[in-house]
C-alpha cells in the first residue's frame, strides 16, 4: 500500500535488488524471500515479496492464482508504517510491469476495468489492502501520485493514513472513506465494515469516485493494480489465493 513511503524507504535498494524468479512461464509453488523478489504468473501478473519496511526474513509461496505468506518475521509499531506489502499485480510497480499489460493508461481511455478477488485471513496484525495507483503522467517507476486503498479487512489496532471524511457505497457497499497523505503522494482508503473474503467488482467505480472528490482528473493515468497484504507483525498464513484483473481501452 504506502509505496511512497516504501519508495523513501528503499529506492535505493530497488534496483540491487535480487530477484529469485523473474519473466517467463510461471511456475506453481515458487519460494521468494528476497527483499524485492519477484515472479510471473498465468504469463500476465507479478508476485512480489516487496519487504520494503524490515531486514526481518519474509518468504512468500507463488502458485498459480496468487500467493501466500509463509514466512514473517518482521514488527512494527501499530502507530507507524507496516513491514511490507507482498502482493500480486498487473501494470507497473518501479519498472517491473507485467507481461503483456496495457498500463500505464489514461482514465479518458479506460473502457472497462474489471477485477476479482479471493483472500484467505490468518492470525497477526494487518490490512488486506487492494492498491489502486494513479499518476498525471504514464508512469511506469518511482512514486506515483495518487493511491486508492480498498480495505476488504484490518485486524489489530491499525488505521488508514489521514482521517476518515465520510461514508459512500460502491458497488453496492457501504464504505468508510479516509482521506491523507504520506507525504510523498495522496490516498484515499475505502475500510468495509466487516471482513471481505471474496468480490468481483468494477475498478472504475472506485477511481471515478476518486474524481468526483476531486483528487484526479480524467487525463490521469492507471498505472498498476494490486492485492496484497500489508502486516505489521504475524500474518503467516495470509494468502490471496486467486486474483484477475483486467483494463481496456
Amino acid at each position: 500500500m504506502r509505496r511512497t513511503i516504501r519508495a523513501v524507504a528503499a529506492a535505493g535498494l530497488l534496483v540491487a535488488s535480487t530477484l529469485i524468479a523473474t519473466t517467463g512461464p510461471a511456475q506453481a509453488d515458487v519460494t521468494i524471500c528476497d527483499q524485492y523478489g519477484s515472479t510471473t504468473i498465468q504469463g500476465r501478473y507479478v508476485v512480489q515479496n516487496n519487504r520494503w519496511g524490515t531486514s526481518a526474513q519474509q518468504c512468500i509461496n507463488a502458485t498459480s492464482s496468487g500467493f501466500q505468506i509463509t514466512t514473517q518475521q518482521g514488527s512494527a509499531p501499530t502507530n507507524g508504517a507496516p513491514v511490507s506489502y507482498p502482493s500480486v499485480f498487473l501494470g507497473c510497480h518501479y519498472t517491473n510491469c507485467s507481461p503483456g499489460s496495457t498500463l500505464p493508461m489514461q482514465v479518458s481511455r479506460i473502457r472497462s476495468a474489471t477485477s476479482s478477488i479471493n483472500y484467505r485471513y490468518a492470525g497477526g496484525t494487518y490490512n488486506a489492502s487492494y492498491d489502486i495507483w494513479l499518476d498525471p503522467t504514464p508512469k511506469t517507476n518511482g512514486v506515483n501520485q495518487m493511491e486508492i486503498m480498498i480495505w476488504f479487512h484490518r485486524q489489530g489496532s491499525i488505521q488508514p493514513i489521514g482521517s476518515a471524511v465520510g461514508t459512500t457505497t460502491i458497488g453496492g457497499r457501504t464504505w468508510q472513506v479516509w482521506r491523507g497523505s504520506n507525504g510523498s503522494n495522496n490516498v484515499i482508503s475505502y475500510v468495509a465494515p466487516s471482513a471481505i473474503t471474496s468480490w468481483s467488482f468494477n475498478v472504475l467505480d472506485f477511481i471515478n469516485d476518486v474524481r468526483a472528490r476531486g483528487a484526479i482528473t480524467s487525463s490521469w493515468y492507471l498505472t498498476s493494480i494490486q492485492a496484497g497484504f500489508e502486516p505489521w507483525n504475524g500474518g503467516v498464513g495470509l494468502a490471496v489465493d486467486n486474483f484477475s484483473a483486467s483494463v481496456s481501452g
